[in-house]
């Protein structure tokens, strides 16, 4: 839900300079682990809730997205924020795992530092249920998403 991630990431930062990044390669973990869940069967859903135009990291990411999160089976969806107004959704990002355990993401304001937090409490997964699935609604498919 931010604008920019970790500016210090050096694949930000060679993407920036012109070079050419293999996805797969430069984040081999990530890709491993969600093909092997993708292909048992596992949905991997991402929603990008991002301001329109885009920032140059957003860019970043939509650029990277086919090579990386497709290509390893997940289903992503951006939605901009303009519409976004009337959604009701926690101030961290989050992953959602089986509507029960919460993966919460915390930055500073620059978008560095991440701490993690792990929380089962039910309203938490809930709230973070809800929002998902009323951001997935309203967003557009990667394919057909155009970051202006």
């Amino acid at each position: 839900m931010r604008d920019a991630y970790m500016k210090s990431d050096p694949a930000f930062i060679d993407w920036r300079a012109g070079l050419t990044l293999d996805p797969a390669e430069r984040w081999g973990d990530w890709h491993s682990i969600v093909t092997e869940a993708t292909s048992r069967g596992v949905e991997v859903r991402r929603a990008r809730v991002v301001s329109t135009p885009v920032s140059e990291y957003i860019r970043f990411e939509y650029d990277v997205t086919d090579g990386l999160n497709i290509a390893a089976g997940e289903d992503v969806r951006w939605l901009s924020r303009r519409n976004a107004t009337g959604l009701a959704f926690p101030g961290n990002d989050f992953w959602l795992f089986d509507s029960s355990l919460v993966l919460v993401n915390h930055f500073d304001g620059e978008g560095e530092n991440m701490e993690v937090e792990l929380t089962e409490d039910p309203e938490v997964a809930k709230l973070c249920e809800s929002a998902f699935e009323a951001v997935w609604a309203r967003a557009t498919p990667h394919a057909e998403f155009q970051p202006a």
